[in-house]
């Protein structure tokens, strides 16, 4: 059987690694090319952080593109360096002085639409950071979102619980207007795995100290990347008891990536149109579910509720398990 050809958005933390890592473990999944936008960190690290984790992974084939460096509208907005400032827990001293060199000369955008049109109606996307490319791509190419067999996205949210910000998610609050672009504008299949969905379905701790004790390059790499991180995470996930989501491990970007390789991962969904809020205050960035018609959209989203934790204990074991072809 053909593989499935995936295309990855990201913004490359410490979670974009592992979702890319499952990508790159699943045997029928294959990864036609990375694009990097802003996000977690500056585009340049984004695209270092890609390249080294395909490095690790033993998959330098794959072709890495620079994408936006800002979003669609107004100046970037500030980060938290929760992932370090390079967004891989700043614990690489050495930089590779050739890494630009091996980010391909095509920008990301032009590559997004290269590929989709070279591949109709095949590809899935895996949207992994803020949406940037993907509302600069459909504004280049009306046709872009038609030429994809699917969309997989991470970010949003869907009770108005946020991460960043009172009412809105980290990805989606980056760069608002291009999440209100392409939630408008992409027709294809789109499913949407929120914060709050990653929230819920959240793995245990013994399951990640487990998961990284491991010995193969990819499990060592992890357990590098969140040894700064770890403490913070643990502390974090336990106060998030106060707004009813319990204490856990949570991979945010590998809930879209395994819906998007396994879809048995998915138990429960929504599916109904959605808005992104743009004006309010305390809402912008805000993901709405219109569950009554309000709307009046014809397009509908899929916004996933219920998660098969063994499924995705499953995938992230494969994924430290590397290399794999």
């Amino acid at each position: 059987m053909a593989r499935r050809p995936v295309i990855i958005d990201t913004d490359c933390g410490i979670d974009d690694a592992q979702a890319i890592m499952m990508a790159l473990a699943a045997p029928d999944i294959r990864v036609l090319g990375v694009t990097c936008v802003f996000g977690n960190t500056s585009v340049e690290n984004v695209c270092q952080n890609v390249l080294r984790v395909l490095d690790v992974c033993e998959r330098q084939e794959i072709p890495v593109f620079r994408g936006s460096g800002g979003p669609l509208v107004g100046a970037r907005v500030a980060t938290t360096d929760h992932f370090g400032t390079d967004g891989l827990g700043d614990v690489f001293k050495d930089r590779d002085p050739l890494w630009e060199q091996k980010v391909q000369k095509e920008h990301a955008v032009s590559a997004l639409i290269r590929l989709a049109t070279e591949n109709q109606q095949q590809v899935s996307l895996v949207a992994l950071g803020p949406l940037t490319n993907l509302a600069l791509a459909v504004r280049l190419d009306p046709g872009f979102p038609q030429k994809l067999k699917d969309l997989f996205i991470m970010g949003g949210n869907m009770e108005g619980k946020g991460n960043v910000t009172l009412c809105a998610e980290f990805n989606f609050v980056m760069d608002a207007e291009s999440a209100y672009v392409v939630l408008e504008d992409f027709l294809c299949r789109t499913y949407l795995a929120t914060w709050e969905f990653a929230c819920r379905n959240a793995l245990t701790w013994d399951f990640f100290n487990e998961l990284v004790s491991q010995n193969a390059p990819a499990a060592v790499f992890m357990r590098t990347v969140t040894s700064r991180c770890r403490a913070y995470s643990q502390e974090a996930s336990r106060s998030q008891r106060d707004v009813h989501f319990g204490p856990g491990f949570v991979s945010y970007d590998a809930y879209a990536m395994a819906a998007c390789i396994d879809g048995g991962v998915v138990t429960g969904s929504i599916e109904c149109p959605v808005r992104v809020e743009l004006q309010g205050a305390m809402t912008r960035g805000m993901v709405a579910l219109d569950r009554s018609g309000e709307l009046k959209k014809s397009h509908s989203v899929v916004v996933l509720t219920g998660c098969d934790a063994e499924k995705l204990r499953r995938l992230l074991v494969d994924a430290v398990r590397q290399p794999r072809r």
